[in-house]
């Protein structure tokens, strides 16, 4: 199959995928497909055409791999007017309660509903059901404590969703942390 095919399909998979896909689901899906067997270099040379044409000046999207895929992004020039956009249709936004159990799972996981209720004080069965309702969190396992409790991770969708790659990009703690947040200095 000629390449200029190849990176025609490839373009629709990305431009389809809600997530970022990964140079294995595109080979999987070409390859049922077209019944032959696409090579990984190929795909890798149909995800540099697509890297380049997106890339000129006439597109407002650009081709990003996130989180080992590939997804259509807006480019960094355009974020202000689609944050416009986002911003008369989040009715769907994250509670602070949601927001506080999600930053505890992305930074103490795989992490227990009890453990996170413990740092939270209160109860978290709602906003972890809503985190696991928008996909943002999933199910990792069972921990090996009495009970088996079910632990708790962040998915791919939420590594999209906020633009990493790996969870060491998340800010760390001195990141954020404001000077007048100290204890112990004197308010004068």
């Amino acid at each position: 199959m000629p390449q200029k095919d190849i990176t025609k399909h490839v373009e629709a998979l990305i431009f389809s995928s809600v997530q970022s896909i990964s140079v294995q689901e595109i080979i999987l899906a070409l390859n049922a497909v077209f019944e032959e067997e696409i090579l990984e270099s190929q795909i890798f040379e149909s995800l540099d055409l697509i890297s380049a044409k997106y890339n000129k000046d006439d597109f407002a999207i650009e081709l990003v791999n996130l989180n080992k895929g590939y997804q259509f992004l807006t480019k960094k020039d355009f974020h202000e007017t689609v944050n416009q956009l986002q911003l008369h249709r989040s009715k769907k936004k994250l509670s602070q309660a949601a927001m506080e159990t999600l930053a505890i799972i992305a930074y103490r996981q795989p992490i227990t509903k009890l453990e996170i209720e413990q740092i939270r004080g209160v109860n978290s069965d709602y906003s972890v059901q809503r985190l696991l309702e928008k996909e943002l969190i999933s199910i990792e396992g069972k921990a090996e404590t009495p009970g088996r409790p079910i632990l708790y991770s962040t998915s791919p969708l939420f590594m999209d969703y906020f633009g990493l790659n790996h969870l060491n990009q998340l800010p760390q703690l001195k990141d954020i942390a404001k000077e007048e947040n100290t204890v112990g200095e004197n308010a004068e």
